[in-house]
């Protein structure tokens, strides 16, 4: 009988690290590939990247929209709301035997609480990893605590999931499915590149991706014109901006991009959505990644590239020796781009080891939704480590 395997997706990012396991689904004899799209996918203003999926070759089985008309906190509970309910309706209609989520975004996390309502078993990758300047921290482990079969990108990780309870024998450390990505995606020569965006690349560029940090008070936009501001400091270099997603604060610095791009159109150019291929060909090309996205801390090793990771957001996260931490301040910045940019740093660049790596990642995750045995999965019990001397566990009142 065949396994009818769920994925969602809720974003343009998110989406791109799994194509490569949908369409390895999708020509399974065993198992029948199920999509679930909401989120910005749906939206307009964030690109209706919806239709970039269907131009890919694959069905959408169910479009939820959680009408992402603000991105105030309220706003984002709200959405988490109309998403939970669309959610569980069309779990209900599609009966899959397994959902596959990816990440820490609320979209997901919703999803995750509809699913285990739902008694659906949840296969969860990138579980265990940290960004603490982000509440995506939070919502990433409660997935992790919801979910049966485990997909983690370093050893460090696999080790975090089975701390939080989880067994090891549904716990598989197979990399990342960004860093495969690059090696099996035929990139973009340069020069097409150049031709598809409409933008001007024999100019050196940094490739620029900011986005809100969650957990601090409306620091954004501060952080964001301090940014904006080293890179008005530096000579003959030029600007690929893409845009931030539906986060707190998004629409901010989204606006902020928009008036920089107006007043700046010979050196900069920014995107809603450039698509996994011309984003990582553009990531190829340039002279460094900068801003706080994990893109710089998980996908730029593997191309060589330095990273000036920006603040807090990714605080936590395992990092090659490829990507510069710098405060958020507009002296901390210049300074580290300065550094990405020289010979010296570019040189080491050359020879570092991307943490994130694995082997045939997409493979190894179809391999065991094929082969996991479902049956009583979702009786899951709590592994107990080792607990310090003096702590006792708790006993039964009398």
């Amino acid at each position: 009988m065949t396994r009818k395997v769920c994925i969602f997706t809720g974003t343009r990012a998110e989406y791109g690290l799994l194509n490569p396991l949908m369409k390895n689904i999708q020509a399974s004899s065993e198992l029948e590939l199920l999509i679930i799209v909401s989120g910005t996918h749906l939206s307009q203003e964030f690109g209706m990247t919806c239709e970039e999926i269907e131009k890919d070759g694959f069905k959408v089985n169910e479009k939820v929209d959680i009408h992402l008309d603000e991105d105030t906190p309220e706003g984002v509970c709200k959405s988490m709301g109309m998403g939970m309910t669309g959610y569980s309706k069309a779990l209900k209609r599609l009966k899959p035997d397994i959902l596959v989520l990816l990440g820490d975004r609320y979209e997901a996390f919703a999803m995750a609480a509809a699913a285990t309502v739902c008694k659906v078993p949840i296969a969860h990758i990138h579980g265990g990893e940290t960004t603490q300047g982000a509440i995506d921290e939070a919502f990433r482990h409660s997935i992790t605590k919801m979910s049966h079969l485990h997909f983690t990108s370093t050893e460090e990780h696999k080790s975090r999931v089975i701390q939080l309870g989880e067994q090891p024998t549904n716990v598989y450390n197979v990399g990342s499915l960004g860093t495969e990505n690059i090696h099996k995606l035929d990139l973009l020569e340069k020069n097409e590149l150049a031709k598809q965006i409409g933008f001007n690349l024999e100019n050196r560029y940094l490739l620029v991706t900011y986005l809100p940090v969650t957990l601090e008070a409306e620091t954004s936009e501060e952080q964001f014109a301090s940014l904006l501001s080293a890179i008005d400091t530096l000579d003959d270099i030029h600007v690929i901006f893409t845009k931030a997603n539906a986060d707190p604060d998004g629409r901010k610095i989204n606006r902020m991009i928009d008036l920089y791009v107006k007043r700046s159109s010979k050196k900069a150019i920014s995107f809603t959505s450039m698509g996994q291929l011309r984003y990582l060909s553009a990531m190829k090309y340039a002279e460094a990644v900068v801003g706080n996205s994990s893109s710089g801390i998980i996908e730029a090793p593997s191309l060589n590239v330095p990273t000036v990771n920006i603040g807090d957001r990714q605080q936590g996260r395992i990092k090659a020796l490829s990507i510069i931490d710098c405060d958020s301040d507009l002296e901390n910045i210049v300074e580290a781009i300065n550094l990405a940019l020289s010979d010296t740093f570019k040189i080491k660049c050359k020879n570092i080891k991307n943490p994130y790596e694995g082997n045939n990642t997409s493979s190894q995750i179809l391999l065991k939704l094929k082969t996991t045995d479902l049956n009583d999965i979702l009786k899951k019990e709590f592994l107990n480590l080792t607990l310090p001397k003096n702590i006792t566990p708790t006993k039964p009142c009398p």
